[in-house]
């Protein structure tokens, strides 16, 4: 059986250097052997695509897991004949298996073939990944959520921090923007630079060689916050009300933050992100679930354009036909790319936002939600991590990105 579908209406999050979820999503054939599954995996694009996560829905799994279990599925590259990592995922936290998760790398033009078994012993006989992803909630921080895997980092901030400002106790933190950690490690940092922060509030702040968190969102949007753009005026959420991890695993984290009614210019506003981020990119992904009691303008993503130092300008580039937009700033003794990427059919516009109110200059991109979703990518690029060198590394891959999007791996399974 043929699949082939766009990501544009995946529900998950991508994976890879770069590349992007692709799900078989209709209903399943009979399997292609006594305890297996067989997925070939398509790639129509004249580039390479070095690693893509493929999803496989759980309808096409059924039988394979009430024998064997989710812990005892395997997957098997059949070019190779050695068994690579993979991951089940129960996307809605209702106790079930939703999908199973694995990475290809294809050749430009390429086709990959996998089979998915199921064995007694499968699950002494996963192979084991020395990367992984990763998120949880912060407490040691007042109560951040924060999220990484091999190349960045990411976190958000709560509701006890919202709480602290608006009693004018220190330490607190009021916005609903997503702030980057610059990692320059493959390995884990949360935990570790959470867990020395009761001791030193300074401490991922200061690059001991793993990387450190110098961006500044203080009342901005961030790296990828979200709005309303009415009026010459932006409107958004205030901190998360609550949480919810659905995933971590070898190849991707996936969770839930909620927020509280908020007001856009007489519209009362409800909303819900779905955040995951897979190994290997530099973008994350959001889900964004929008509603209001009167028809909404736009969905607005904005990303902070910080105060400049003196003689020295950061670089907006935008190509909204190709789905893509970035900045590309100065960051200490460093150079720092941000980015957003989405579904071209999707943007209304964007701006070039200057303010002389503190954090409240933007690169805004207005969309269009439909049935009150929006889906888009976010991350950044940093020179000192050795991932990328200028500013034009970095729009190729955000382009890159923008193309894989738009024509997704074909996944066919039997």
């Amino acid at each position: 059986m043929r699949i082939s579908h766009s990501l544009l209406a995946l529900t998950l999050p991508l994976l890879g250097a770069g590349a992007l979820a692709s799900c078989a999503s209709t209903k399943p054939t009979a399997a292609g052997g006594a305890g297996s599954l067989t997925v070939t995996v398509r790639n129509r694009l004249a580039q390479a695509r070095p690693a893509e996560t493929v999803s496989i829905p759980a309808t096409h799994l059924q039988a394979l897991l009430t024998e064997f279990g989710a812990e005892n599925l395997l997957v098997r590259d059949e070019q190779t004949g050695k068994f690579i990592v993979s991951q089940t995922v129960d996307t809605d936290g209702n106790g079930t298996v939703d999908e199973l998760l694995f990475q290809v790398a294809s050749a430009a033009g390429g086709t990959r073939t996998f089979g998915v078994l199921g064995q007694s012993d499968g699950a002494a006989r996963q192979p084991q990944s020395e990367l992984t992803t990763y998120s949880r909630f912060a407490p040691e921080r007042t109560d951040d959520y924060a999220w990484e895997n091999d190349r960045v980092a990411f976190r958000t901030y709560g509701p006890e921090a919202e709480r602290m400002v608006v009693a004018q106790e220190k330490g607190g933190t009021l916005t609903s923007g997503m702030d980057c950690w610059l990692k320059r490690v493959s390995y884990p940092v949360i935990d570790k630079w959470y867990g020395n922060y009761p001791a030193d509030h300074r401490y991922y702040h200061v690059d001991r060689g793993e990387g450190y968190d110098p961006y500044h969102v203080g009342d901005s949007r961030g790296f990828a916050g979200t709005g309303v753009w009415d009026n010459d005026s932006l409107y958004v959420s205030r901190n998360f009300v609550s949480y919810r991890r659905l995933a971590i695993g070898p190849i991707r984290t996936l969770f839930e933050l909620s927020y509280a009614p908020w007001s856009a210019n007489g519209r009362t506003v409800q909303e819900k992100k779905i955040i995951s981020l897979d190994l290997g990119s530099n973008l994350t992904r959001f889900e964004e679930q929008i509603s209001a009691d009167k028809p909404l303008p736009n969905l607005a993503i904005g990303t902070t354009l910080h105060a400049e130092p003196k003689g020295v300008r950061g670089e907006i580039k935008a190509e909204p036909r190709q789905g893509w937009f970035r900045y590309w700033e100065p960051m200490d003794d460093a150079q720092l790319g941000t980015g957003v990427v989405l579904a071209p059919q999707a943007i209304q516009g964007w701006q070039d936002r200057r303010s002389k109110t503190k954090d409240q200059s933007h690169l805004l991109v207005m969309a269009t939600p439909t049935d009150g979703r929006l889906v888009y990518y976010a991350g950044f690029g940093w020179t000192k991590s050795g991932q990328f060198a200028t500013a034009t590394t970095w729009d190729d891959y955000l382009r890159d990105f923008a193309q894989r999007l738009a024509s997704p791996l074909e996944v066919q399974v039997k």
